[in-house]
């Protein structure tokens, strides 16, 4: 294998609980509620799915349900789709779903799985080129730059930027085609069999993950590594340079 495509969350990264995401929304509007009130508006928020990278919706209102399916082809469709589920709970400000959202999207409420750090660095010493592949909304580069890990990723392809979705094998073949890699030689990390499949379609390998939180999958990302094998540097020597 010449690359590595990786998936951001579920895969690399996981989000914080929703009550973690609650509180921080809570501190940023200034708004308090008693614990028993904290943990009755997390669960719902949980139930109702509108956390983005946390539970699926238990049921999807009809104003939800005609852009769920797109909802990662641009920022504006993807941020429609969860406040829109997030309105559906009663929270004691109207301006809590709008900093729910933005709460999302900022470093502190994503942390890298406990392997992370270590694969992506043994890729990068072994002459790998690494791709992170994410139906997302929003610019999850910061992320990468605030928790150190931007140094390891040659390039971002991110479904919003692109107008398209996985299991689109176009959002795939663009990854690839920035790493210099033949499909064939590549494999595909993810944690969604239907979305992170798509990659087969092309020719590479799909390695699957299981979307658990943090302390109950410390190493799921190891076996990786042997996929790759022992890969040496590059034809020309050098890796690529990491895109900003």
């Amino acid at each position: 294998m010449t690359a590595v495509l990786f998936d951001f969350s579920g895969t690399l990264f996981r989000i914080e609980s929703t009550e973690s995401w609650l509180r921080g929304a809570l501190a940023e509007v200034q708004v308090e509620l008693t614990e028993a009130e904290l943990a009755e508006a997390a669960q719902a928020l949980e139930a109702m799915g509108a956390l983005p990278g946390g539970a699926d919706p238990s049921w999807l209102p009809e104003d939800v349900a005609s852009v769920w399916g797109v909802r990662d082809k641009s920022a504006e469709l993807h941020r429609a789709a969860y406040t829109a589920l997030s309105r559906h709970v009663q929270l004691p400000d109207d301006r809590l779903h709008d900093a729910l959202y933005e709460r999302h999207m900022t470093p502190a409420a994503w942390g890298p799985y406990p392997d992370s750090a270590e694969v992506l660095g043994a890729l990068r010493e072994r002459g790998v080129g690494v791709g992170v592949v994410s139906n997302i909304g929003w610019d999850l580069r910061p992320v990468f730059r605030e928790h150190g890990l931007d140094p390891y990723v040659d390039t971002y392809v991110l479904s919003y930027e692109h107008g398209i979705q996985k299991p689109d094998p176009r959002l795939f073949a663009a990854a690839c085609e920035a790493l210099d890699a033949d499909p064939r030689d590549v494999v595909m990390v993810g944690d969604n069999r239907r979305a992170d499949g798509g990659a087969a379609a092309l020719g590479c390998a799909v390695h699957f993950v299981d979307h658990l939180p943090a302390d109950r999958r410390p190493d799921a990302l190891r076996p990786v590594l042997d996929l790759v094998g022992g890969a040496g540097p590059r034809a020309n020597g050098t890796a690529p340079r990491p895109e900003k």
